[in-house]
Formats: C-alpha cells, sequence, structure tokens
C-alpha cells in the first residue's frame, strides 16, 4: 500500500498570522484536505506560535474525531516538558520527535541518536505509555538506525530536505534518494517503520516512492500549500495523493 498522505498546516497557519484575522482558516483547509482525500493532518507548535497556535490544537483534535475519524493527527515538536503535556492534553495518534531549537525556522536536521539516547529513550517511553506512535526525525543516514531503534520508538520520520533541494540538479538528487533508500532499508531491518517529510513535492514524491516502496507515510506542507495556490488545497491533495500512488 502507498504511504499516506499527512497535510502539513504549518503553512497555512504562518499566512493566517500575517495579519489578527482568522483566515485563511486552518480548520477549514484541514477539512477540505481530509475530504479530498488526506489520510491525516500534522502540526508542528513552537513557542512563539509563528504559524500553528496553541489554541489550533484542540479545534483540529476535535475536526477529525468528530468529521473524519479514521483519519490521523500527528504533532511535531521538541520534548520540552511543556511540549510533552500539551500532547498528553491533546491526545494525536502520533507524535514526531524533532531535535529543533525553537528559533529555527524550520527543521533542518535530524537527532544525533547516540547522543541522546538516553534522552530519547526516556521521552519515547513516556509516550508510548500515554498510547502514542512515536516517531524520531532522522537524517539519512544507515549508521544511526540502529541507536534509534534502541530507544523503542515505532518509526523514523526521514528528513528529505536534502533530497527536496536537488530539483534542479538530478545526478545529486539520485544520490540522496540512495541514501534514504539504504536508511529505510537499515531501519525495516532494526524493526522500525518509517515515514518521510521535507520539501517534497509532485515532481520527486514519485521516484521517493519507488525506492521506498514500504513508507509509511509522507508528511508534506510547503510544497502542498503552494500547489493550493495554483489548484486549489482540494486538487492539490489530489496530485499529490496520485504523485504517491493513491
Amino acid at each position: 500500500m502507498p504511504a499516506r498522505l499527512s497535510v502539513n498546516l504549518n503553512a497555512v497557519a504562518m499566512l493566517r498570522n500575517r495579519r489578527d484575522l482568522p483566515w485563511p482558516s486552518v480548520e477549514g483547509l484541514g477539512r477540505v484536505a481530509l475530504t479530498a482525500g488526506a489520510h491525516g493532518l500534522t502540526v508542528h507548535p513552537r513557542p512563539d506560535e509563528r504559524h500553528t497556535r496553541m489554541s489550533d490544537l484542540p479545534v483540529l483534535r476535535a475536526l477529525i474525531d468528530d468529521e473524519f475519524p479514521g483519519a490521523e493527527f500527528n504533532i511535531e515538536g521538541y520534548p520540552t516538558a511543556e511540549f510533552l503535556e500539551l500532547v498528553e492534553k491533546i491526545e494525536p495518534e502520533q507524535v514526531t520527535l524533532v531535535p529543533d531549537d525553537p528559533s529555527q525556522a524550520t527543521s533542518d536536521h535530524g537527532w544525533d541518536f547516540v547522543a541522546h539516547r538516553d534522552f530519547l529513550a526516556r521521552t519515547v517511553q513516556r509516550l508510548k505509555k500515554n498510547g502514542f506512535r512515536v516517531s524520531l526525525f532522522a537524517d539519512a543516514d544507515p549508521a544511526g538506525v540502529a541507536a534509534a531503534a534502541a530507544t523503542g520508538a515505532d518509526r523514523i520520520e526521514l528528513y528529505t530536505g536534502p533530497y527536496g533541494s536537488c530539483h534542479d540538479d538530478s545526478a545529486s538528487g539520485s544520490n540522496e534518494l540512495e541514501r534514504l533508500g539504504k536508511t529505510a532499508e537499515a531501519a525495516f531491518s532494526a524493526g522500525l517503520e518509517v515515514n518521510a517529510g521535507h520539501d517534497l513535492t509532485v515532481a520527486n514524491l514519485p521516484a521517493l516512492m519507488r525506492r521506498l516502496p514500504r513508507l509509511a507515510e509522507v508528511s508534506i506542507g510547503h510544497g502542498l500549500t503552494a500547489d493550493a495556490l495554483e489548484y486549489g488545497m482540494a486538487g492539490a491533495v489530489g496530485r499529490f495523493l496520485k504523485a504517491s500512488g493513491w
């Protein structure tokens, strides 16, 4: 089965936040995305609320529970005490842990699983005790996979930013794709499932799916939101579903 598509709503929220107005509606466009066939919604609420706000989370949780009970809610973030309390309150189906500094514009690297092994293991244990699936943001590096699996996490999410940045360099893109593939194979061998996300587009997604046919989920925000300016949110979701093989 092709990877499930989770629509990241951060870019929508960031556009809304340019004005002190309630549009574009994060809830409304999340509803459009799910109606069009997306399998879930993703947000990354940062402490400064520069895009997704804390007040968005219960609204999106209720949207899924009330209207799309088969969909999933994925919340990303650095596991501060405040973040962990937040996800325990909202109860997403999946929690994706990222090593971001709060001041970063966006996620741009995976965890050093060896250096943060004990910290991640404690955090994963706490989250899984509450019934959440846990995914860890990971660079395309097969050597780190064993340490990621040792934390007890269910999945890694491959950081595909370097692959996405090769949009005008096919040779480099092929090299990055192979690194992603080898990392995914190592993860499967270690008993982990694999997600992927960052700078994925309709153009580069099919090759990723061919090289990593066992991907569980792709989380796409910036590229899909950019497409939505041209095709509408429903049209953009349809294009990404087709590109991923649905």
